[in-house]
């Protein structure tokens, strides 16, 4: 009995200590809590709250009823979804678009980085770095009105170059917006251009914390900057490009809808490779303002979403456990 009151004892002075610890570091560290705060409030309000909302995936909704009064239909928004001849095309084209997208802004982004890294001009690094990085601060919107001054069929610029120069005839004009195979190769290349720059910055930042006595360790050795490169440079950011694949890969379900609604529109003709979750879930909103079904997609890709993260965290551990989130 006297061992167990001594535990509870010593449990309580623990408990103490940790709260006087965790105020005295608020105190010694103010300012960075306050900066850290916003951040917090953003997630708190805008991911952890809205989850209450996961239960209309539930529900036949209704707005005047609302979320504690809406008849409750389990599963039926799920197999609506599910057998429809949609669910596969959409899955199919999220998953391919954002492999695509992740692995050929991994491979342009670090490629960037490193040569820039390998600029010795400080003036032109910095300017070169400003051009990379300059497309990401451009909206989609203004990106769309631009790929449409390029590929349209009457007025584009391409059409109009072939013809100048004799490629095509009057009448031979490329039509892209009715090609749906020729929009994944566009939608990829538009994704690198905007969002490899500044990708880039972060694998820039890694390349900047290598041991510079490394480099000159291996030049006294007679290595060559692309041996420094591949020898050197890869491998250290093994770790980096490790972390940031594990955190595209928790996005691989979620389209980008700000993207392909503003590039290819509401355009049937191309929903064969560019029509996604998102701009499914989106369409199916306005059409039909069915929100228990969008909820409960949103709920599908979530949990999908959730299990690769683990599942691909479990397999870096296997094989490098500092490259793992968890």
């Amino acid at each position: 009995m006297s061992v167990a009151l001594s535990n509870t004892k010593a449990d309580r002075v623990v408990m103490k200590k940790s709260k006087k610890s965790f105020l005295t570091d608020i105190k010694q560290n103010f300012y960075l809590y306050v900066l850290v705060l916003p951040g917090v409030l953003y997630f708190l309000i805008f991911k952890y709250l809205p989850m209450v909302g996961v239960v209309v995936a539930f529900q036949d909704f209704n707005v005047m009823k609302g979320i504690f009064k809406s008849e409750f239909v389990g599963l039926k928004n799920f197999e609506y979804f599910f057998t429809s001849k949609d669910w596969l095309i959409v899955t199919w084209n999220t998953v391919f678009l954002n492999l695509l997208f992740l692995f050929t802004g991994l491979f342009f982004a670090i490629l960037i980085a490193i040569v820039l890294s390998e600029i010795s001009s400080t003036s032109f690094k910095k300017v070169t770095q400003s051009i990379v990085i300059l497309p990401n601060f451009i909206s989609w919107t203004l990106v769309s009105m631009f790929v449409f001054a390029l590929l349209s069929t009457d007025i584009g610029l391409i059409n109009s170059i072939l013809k100048t120069f004799g490629f095509i005839q009057e009448g031979q004009e490329i039509s892209f917006y009715s090609n749906p195979d020729l929009w994944v190769g566009i939608l990829v290349a538009l994704k690198i251009w905007k969002g490899a720059g500044f990708g880039s910055v972060i694998y820039l930042a890694a390349i900047a914390g290598i041991d510079q006595e490394i480099y000159e360790a291996a030049k006294i050795d007679g290595a060559t900057r692309l041996q420094c490169i591949t020898k050197i440079t890869l491998p250290q950011l093994r770790t980096t490009v490790v972390l940031l694949t594990l955190f595209g890969i928790g996005d691989i379900f979620q389209g980008d809808l700000g993207m392909i609604y503003a590039i290819v529109g509401d355009n049937p003709n191309l929903y064969h490779t560019t029509d996604v979750i998102d701009t499914y879930v989106f369409r199916m909103l306005r059409q039909m303002n069915d929100i228990s079904m969008s909820t409960a997609i949103g709920l599908y890709q979530s949990l999908v979403g959730l299990l690769i993260v683990f599942a691909t965290n479990q397999l870096a551990k296997k094989y490098d456990s500092d490259s793992a989130i968890f």
